[in-house]
């Protein structure tokens, strides 16, 4: 993985991004140990993709997301 140098840190918020061009949802999440995760589903070759970065911002993993939904789970526990 290669880090722009002198990169700057940015803040996306937790969300889901729907993009009806491309059929793509990509969903931003921060998981209990303050790592951030980026999912992206729609119609991939390989399957929907999880990508993991660590509290500084740097890949810390990534692969194919085989378990989830494609909604965080904030989202769920505001639905009737």
């Amino acid at each position: 993985m290669a880090v722009k140098p002198q990169a700057k840190q940015w803040i996306i918020r937790e969300q889901i991004i729907e993009d009806p061009v491309s059929g793509l949802t990509f969903q931003f999440e921060v998981m209990p140990k303050g790592d951030a995760r980026l999912y992206v589903y729609g119609d991939l070759p390989f399957g929907n993709r999880e990508f993991i970065f660590d509290s500084k911002g740097k890949e810390a993993g990534a692969g194919t997301a085989i378990t989830g939904l494609c909604r965080p789970s904030w989202l769920h526990m505001c639905e009737p």
